[in-house]
């Protein structure tokens, strides 16, 4: 009798686990449904003033979309698959594309992306809004488009872009979590992105900073709203658990995973690692910046979209770089080319894993060694955006580095420079640097080899895989992890022979027209048009 209702248990846990499963996403959809009907009207005056403003714009400028920018990235009108048999034109799709960058107007290498995106989106589907879920409140839709045409040389259509505004971007700020930071970002994603949806509902959901705990959060809301995320880094990475044991040129953690504290660092980051990983699982269309990140991707996310019977794979989208206004700009030999400077050339926003430190201390090792006379009279320049009061001081203490180097007279910061400030020192410069350990890709590298410089690149990463690779049938760069490895290939690099540098430069510029901005504007409209594709089926 004991042993019958012990197997009686059995079932009733099962229906128990079954009705627990069942009341909780019933709760999910519950909750979309107030999301959804209480955004319904706001979603409404946003179409409604996008098309009041499209209006309003046509009779002003009296021109079409297509002729506003001359250099509008053409981009196949029916790509296989786009389209279903007696279906809608994919050209008059006119749902509403939602991309969460909270931070979309810090003008670095990932918003070049967002608005690549964005513009290629509305070339494609003209008809569509394009909102973007932003914390910038500091900044209007016009002083935002104006900066992104300043900093990046891209012109976008404005009736048909919208920006909402976030009231709780500083959940997902590092300096809210001092401890837990990993975990307590992505629950305040989740905050976040309650706040996203209570503004607007949209038809497909794009995440373009890596934010795919709200990605799973609006699997949660809205089962039938499509979703992408375009990882430009993963969050946590087996590179970043074995950086724990690592000594030097592992990034910032590296040889943190020492002693109790780096047991507890260790085990904190494999339990995230878990959850990082099934959140990704759900996502219909992930893209990555690099092979790089689509190995990583691959090993977290893979078996659980697997699981989940996702059947786009993770495809490589390089992002887009401005190679043809580069080569346009900068020739490489000729009447119109300019004399180089025995410049280092650095390009990157100033934040602490772009290891400024490293660089400056390559530098000084190079100037001051006695086997590098030949290269003396050598100067180096940093440029780079700076986001808030954190970046601000990091430059002052560079510059304090600086001097204590004694290379002061021969180091310049150029902070928040203009689209033609950085292409005038591209043009002139000798040398393309990159410091950071695992960069994602390296947009500011592939400028670079646009450019004709050579490339000294960390031995990792993007940089390392993608982009200073061997291209017919020579060396584009060189690669180094180490100061002294740095400081060497400085050297090396400085004091090349012409005829090996010429060549070298060809070979780089070569190499850079596999990542031009038509590369990624076809192939972003073809990842979209599958999400356009699974929204159209849910609709139905």
């Amino acid at each position: 009798m004991g042993l019958f209702k012990s197997a009686g248990v059995v079932p009733l846990l099962i229906a128990a686990l079954y009705l627990g499963k069942w009341l909780f996403n019933f709760a999910g959809r519950a909750a979309g449904w107030h999301l959804t009907r209480n955004t319904k009207d706001r979603r409404k005056a946003i179409l409604a003033k996008a098309k009041s403003e499209e209006e309003d714009y046509h009779e002003k400028e009296r021109v079409s979309v297509k002729s506003e920018d001359p250099d509008w990235v053409e981009v196949e009108s029916h790509p296989r698959g786009s389209a279903t048999n007696g279906g809608q034109a994919p050209e008059s799709w006119e749902g509403v594309v939602a991309f969460l960058h909270p931070f979309c107007n810090a003008g670095g290498g990932g918003e070049r992306v967002l608005w690549a995106a964005i513009k290629a989106t509305q070339k494609r589907w003209p008809n569509a809004v394009c909102t973007v879920y932003t914390g910038d409140h500091d900044a209007t839709k016009s002083t935002i488009l104006e900066r992104v045409e300043h900093r990046f040389n891209i012109r976008l259509h404005p009736p048909t872009v919208v920006f909402l505004y976030l009231k709780t971007r500083s959940w997902v700020l590092s300096s809210t979590w001092p401890r837990f930071t990993l975990l307590g970002q992505s629950l305040g994603s989740l905050i976040m992105g309650y706040d996203a949806f209570s503004i607007v509902v949209p038809d497909i959901l794009i995440d373009t900073m890596g934010y795919s705990f709200i990605l799973a959060l609006s699997k949660f809301f809205f089962p039938d709203i499509p979703t992408a995320a375009y990882v430009h880094y993963p969050t946590i990475s087996t590179d970043m658990l074995s950086s724990l044991d690592a000594e030097v040129g592992k990034g910032v953690n590296a040889g943190t995973g020492k002693g109790i504290k780096g047991f507890g660092k260790r085990k904190y980051w494999q339990a995230y690692a878990h959850l990082y990983s099934r959140s990704g699982s759900d996502v219909d269309v992930v893209m990555t910046n690099s092979s790089w990140t689509q190995a990583h991707i691959q090993s977290l996310w893979g078996p659980y979209r697997t699981k989940r019977r996702k059947t786009h794979a993770v495809k490589v989208l390089f992002p887009p770089v401005a190679v043809e206004e580069i080569e346009e700009a900068i020739d490489l030999d000729g009447p119109k080319a300019v004399s180089r400077e025995k410049t280092l050339l650095y390009v990157a926003q100033f934040r602490p894993e772009k290891n400024h430190d490293l660089i400056l201390r390559s530098f000084s090792r190079m100037l001051h060694s006695s086997t590098t006379s030949g290269v003396k009279g050598g100067k180096l320049v940093l440029i780079g955006s700076v986001r808030d009061s954190d970046d601000a001081k990091r430059v002052y203490q560079l510059r304090l580095l600086a001097h204590e180097l004694r290379i002061e007279d021969d180091t310049q910061f150029i902070c928040d420079a203009s689209w033609p400030e950085v292409l005038d020192w591209l043009r002139k410069s000798w040398v393309g640097v990159n410091g950071m350990w695992n960069e994602h890709f390296g947009i500011g590298v592939v400028e670079y080899q646009a450019a004709g410089l050579i490339c000294v690149v960390n031995d990792s990463g993007g940089p390392k895989a993608d982009i200073v690779v061997d291209f017919d049938g020579g060396a584009t760069g060189y690669h180094a992890s180490t100061e002294a490895e740095y400081a060497h290939c400085f050297a090396e690099a400085l004091s090349m022979p012409e005829e090996a540098t010429f060549a070298m430069r060809k070979r780089a510029r070569a190499s850079s027209k596999r990542f031009t901005e038509e590369v990624f504007a076809a192939k972003w409209a073809e990842q979209l048009g599958k999400l356009i594709e699974i929204q159209r089926s849910a609709t139905e």
